[in-house]
């Protein structure tokens, strides 16, 4: 049985702009079909239902021929020239008639656009119609000629037109079975050295996360399909105690196996690739940690600043093992290329320059998908430890997962770093299909992070003229099972080691608080968890900057809510009780890595610093009264940067200056920061400070910060910067000096959301008035 096309089938545009077809007035030849009858032939073979043609608004189709007109446009399968004109008597293309085919065939199967190279004149095809080309090809229903072209642009002629309807009408028929290989592509990403199912920070067992629960996922995942491999996308060695751990406190010796790398060996991956956070210590660290692996570890893009040369293997061809359907045995090559975001040079600058270059990662795929084609791949796969992005590319930009998934011989992409889910999340992306797990028509999947959920790219591979052809591919991603406490034996057996020695450590007390130490509303008043690390890195580059050029500058310390629920649910705040405080607190105060970092700017540019930090806040209308969230959800609470040592007020019934995600300016006129003074004085937009901050504001390119007349990196970490701190006093007198505040706005209602832990919290502040709960673990609360 035919099922009817209904109308969730995306709209094919025959005069869309990129597509630009060639028309004659009629069809030049009484052989050549024409659009109207098309159509007509079409509607008939899938017995859409047919009305009286009354609702079309096209003025050059005849009463014969408008139910089926009219049955196609609600179909969603083609639209006329203009609102008026439909053409009927135009000349139908190729291209024309292999999309219509495409978009009504009854299947729900997706085809990778590799399929497209099989035709000398591939470029030919519209741009935004490869995706259904390479449908129409995968389904049988476009054929080729025999020099290899498939003349998209070529009218088609009435005998081709029946042949092409009668394959699409074949489509739906059963074939005989056809011998194929399921082949399975797990996926890991920004494991964030969350190896065992602990939070070192709250210092209990949890559920939620860890790669000896993502080794569960894994182990069931190798029992449904028979021909699998294994890939893990970076950030991988860095993100818990247990990962500092392993740098200060007992550093990785000479042969020793990192225990990240450890736990990668007992679930035998076949490859990993690097990620942004394999560089925090360095590359002498990275290379003793890449030693340890049982398997290629991957990056295409990073080459030797001396040399020249690619600082770490770029791609590898995996001879992979596979039966297909019918149990014959078959040498499967699967070519493997990673890369990394160029951010790097900015993030761990300290590290790496003068060392290592890094060119932009869809120019680098595209440079060694022909070599490692030609070395014989059957399919090719990236792992890009880059974000989802967009339809527009900058070079050297971080998040290009969109554009790597447009190449043409990319088969399927394992991404990450956006810390997010693909499927899923990124629905408002152009030419993402969430059903398909597909972008631009090619497999993707991004599996969140810390090991909470495992990704799948899922495939059915035939052999064809001797080749081997994608018939299909699916992106997947399945989430650990929260409700057991079921883990990966193997896993835990090779980090339980570390994994004591972490515990002890983190319990280790290094001073006290009079009181509780909270960040449930670090964006919405001063805090004193923020001020006591604000307090520390002053303390700390006081001492660094003596006997230099710098040492009579005022000096300022930049500080964040690092931990502020969002993304990471309800239970993400920094919350240290009153009385012992221990290195997990410290861990849990200063979640980051970082290390300290000074910059040397003018008053002017810590203006525009704090007009960048202040789009964490949504702009409010005064003149409205109903509730208005004032947090801006797409602000990472880490750039929110409160400067200790000025005061100023933030204006949020104005526009934000800067956009949040890349700083970029929006509103050139907008000022949003109000009465920024230093020492109860204006400040002086010339006079220059020393701002501490750490290697990640330092390296980056925010507002402000990125006009800096000096950087001057440090290799102690901010959380040791604490610690050295904390020596200094017999114990913590939590305090805030209230340096900043936003604005009131009179007459509106400004609501925002937090932990509903943080009611026990507000104290005496009258301006702040905890409203009911929300959605789990959440509460509503309004900023007088």
């Amino acid at each position: 049985m035919l099922k009817k096309v209904g109308v969730s089938f995306l709209i094919v545009l025959l005069t869309v702009g990129s597509l630009v077809i060639p028309q004659k007035a009629n069809a030049a030849k009484s052989n050549e079909a024409t659009r109207g009858e098309f159509i007509q032939q079409v509607v008939r073979a899938l017995n859409l239902p047919l009305s009286d043609g009354s609702t079309l608004k096209f003025k050059d189709v005849d009463i014969q021929l408008a139910p089926y007109v009219e049955a196609a446009v609600k179909a969603s399968l083609v639209y006329g020239r203009s609102t008026t004109v439909f053409d009927t008597n135009g000349t139908l293309t190729r291209e024309q008639a292999f999309v219509i085919s495409a978009r009504a065939a009854n299947t729900d199967k997706t085809y990778p656009m590799s399929l497209l190279n099989k035709f000398k004149d591939k470029r030919e095809f519209g741009a935004s119609l490869r995706p259904e080309m390479a449908k129409s090809i995968g389904l049988g229903l476009m054929k080729g000629y025999s020099d290899g072209t498939a003349k998209p642009k070529q009218a088609v002629m009435k005998n081709e037109m029946r042949a092409i309807v009668n394959r699409l009408v074949q489509v739906s028929q059963p074939h005989p079975e056809e011998a194929t290989v399921a082949l399975r592509i797990m996926g890991t990403t920004d494991i964030h050295t969350n190896l065992m199912n602990y939070d070192y920070y709250q210092d209990k067992v949890i559920q939620d996360y860890g790669l000896a629960k993502t080794g569960v996922l894994i182990d069931e995942a190798r029992e449904e399909v028979e021909n699998t491999l294994l890939f893990d996308n970076g950030d991988l060695i860095q993100g818990t105690p247990l990962g500092s751990y392993k740098v200060k406190e007992k550093p990785l010796q000479k042969g020793e196996v990192h225990p990240s790398v450890a736990g990668l060996n007992a679930l035998n991956y076949d490859v990993m690739s690097l990620g942004n956070h394999e560089f925090n210590f360095g590359l002498d660290y990275l290379d003793n940690v890449i030693k340890g692996a049982e398997f290629p570890v991957l990056n295409a893009n990073i080459y030797d600043e001396t040399t020249g040369k690619n600082r770490f293997t770029p791609y590898v061809i995996l001879d992979k093992e596979v039966s297909d359907s019918k149990g014959v045995k078959h040498t499967l090559k699967v070519g493997v290329i990673g890369v990394v975001a160029p951010g790097i040079m900015r993030w761990d600058g300290s590290n790496l320059k003068g060392k290592v270059k890094v060119e932009d990662g869809v120019d680098t795929v595209e440079k060694f998908l022909p070599q490692v084609q030609k070395e014989g791949a059957d399919v090719v796969f990236v792992i890009a430890h880059s974000g989802i992005g967009d339809d527009v590319h900058d070079n050297g930009e971080d998040d290009v997962t969109w554009q790597i998934s447009a190449l043409e011989g990319v088969d399927g992409i394992l991404t990450g770093h956006n810390h997010a889910l693909f499927p899923g999340d990124f629905t408002d992306v152009k030419n993402v299909n969430s059903e398909a797990g597909t972008l631009n028509g090619t497999p993707v999947v991004m599996p969140n992070r810390f090991g909470s959920h495992l990704g799948l790219l899922d495939y059915q591979l035939k052999m064809e003229n001797g080749e081997w052809i994608v018939v299909s591919g699916k992106g997947s991603v399945r989430e650990v099972h929260k409700d057991s406490d079921k883990v990966n034996q193997k896993v835990v057996d090779a980090v339980k080691e570390v994994h004591k020695e972490t515990l002890d450590y983190i319990r280790t007390p290094v001073s006290k608080t009079t009181a509780p130490l909270t960040s449930y509303f670090g964006l919405i008043r001063d805090d004193s968890s923020i001020q006591i690390l604000t307090e520390a890195q002053k303390h700390y580059v006081e001492d660094k900057i003596k006997g230099t050029e710098y040492e009579k500058l005022p000096i300022l310390s930049a500080g964040s809510p690092l931990k502020f629920g969002g993304r990471y649910g309800p239970d993400y705040y920094t919350d240290i009780p009153a009385g012992d405080v221990s290195i997990k607190n410290l861990a849990d105060l200063y979640v980051y890595d970082n290390t300290v970092a000074a910059v040397v700017l003018t008053g002017k540019n810590i203006k525009e610093w704090l007009e960048m930090s202040s789009g964490a806040f949504n702009q409010v209308d005064p003149t409205k009264t109903e509730e208005q969230n004032i947090v801006n959800e797409n602000h990472r609470s880490y750039n929110f940067d409160v400067i200790d040592g000025l005061t100023y007020e933030i204006d949020i019934t104005q526009p934000a200056k800067y956009d949040s995600k890349e700083g970029k300016l929006v509103n050139e006129t907008a000022t949003r920061i109000r009465n920024l003074q230093y020492k109860h004085q204006p400040i002086d937009p010339n006079q220059e400070f020393v701002v501490v901050t750490n290697n990640y504001r330092g390296s980056g390119n925010f507002p402000g910060v990125r006009d800096a007349k000096e950087i001057i990196f440090y290799q102690d970490e901010n959380r040791e910067a604490v610690i050295e701190y904390l020596e200094t006093i017999d114990q913590i007198e939590p305090y805030v000096d209230n340096n900043w505040s936003i604005q009131p706005v009179k007459g509106a209602k400004m609501i925002f959301e937090t932990s509903i832990k943080g009611k026990e919290h507000i104290g005496d502040d009258t301006r702040i008035k905890y409203i009911q709960p929300t959605k789990e673990g959440y509460g509503k609360y309004e900023l007088k």
